[in-house]
């Protein structure tokens, strides 16, 4: 077993709410700095720029999963990860089909950049990225299950778009082994609270700036380092 560092929710600047330094190069390069060693990309309901952020990696130490932050029909955020960029785009295929098409005002929410693995810009999505699909959180478990991928939900102890100020519980026919906690101090309250004993809590940054992505303090144990071992554990 070894143990690597992580973050494994990070937004780029094709999410409206991550702010425009978040490209690929400096997201990579800022998770070097502080000494990473697995990222996963999750920008809401889209793999836009997952391509870039791998590519610009490559020749590093620094593994980069390809993800998304869904939002459900429930208005319930799950980070959802996987094993390649295939696996990834067939998600992605299905969350688009299941989108609302709502036009983004860059005025209120920011722009939605596409970008290459130089940070060229290359194209805009004009449509809203941070609404609720037409998935249900059911819908989106046994769709990446399918895939071969992770889900798990987001930032649990958030008092919106999480699934326990939303729901209530965590759904238990979902066998999800993993659990999001952006605080680390709500970590043992809520753990008792909802009786959380038999889950994985992993803490992640949810990073829409440079400074926000989490420094070297987060540690998961795998028996192999690539994604698919990153993906076991979880």
């Amino acid at each position: 077993m070894q143990s690597v560092a992580y973050d494994l929710h990070l937004h780029s600047c094709l999410s409206p709410c991550g702010d425009e330094d978040m490209t690929p190069n400096n997201i990579v390069n800022m998770s070097l700095l502080k000494g990473l060693d697995v990222i996963a990309i999750t920008d809401h309901n889209t793999m836009g720029n997952a391509k870039a952020v791998m590519e610009c990696a490559e020749g590093t130490n620094l593994i980069v999963i390809p993800g998304m932050e869904i939002e459900t029909s429930e208005e319930v955020h799950m980070v959802c990860l996987f094993k390649n960029l295939s696996d990834a785009y067939k998600f992605w295929d299905i969350v688009k089909e299941n989108m609302p098409e709502i036009k983004n005002k860059e005025e209120i929410f920011g722009r939605q950049l596409y970008m290459d693995k130089n940070d060229e810009i290359t194209g805009i999505e004009e449509n809203l990225l941070t609404v609720a699909t037409y998935l249900s959180i059911n819908d989106v478990y046994e769709n990446v299950k399918n895939i071969g991928g992770v889900s798990f939900p987001s930032h649990i102890d958030k008092p919106s778009y999480s699934v326990i100020s939303n729901l209530g519980f965590i759904p238990p026919e979902l066998k999800f082994n993993t659990l999001e906690i952006k605080m680390k101090e709500k970590k043992d309250e809520l753990v008792s609270k909802h009786r959380l004993l038999e889950y994985k809590i992993i803490h992640n940054s949810d990073a829409h700036y440079l400074e926000n992505i989490s420094e070297r303090e987060n540690f998961i144990h795998i028996e192999k380092k690539d994604i698919e071992g990153i993906l076991n554990v979880l």
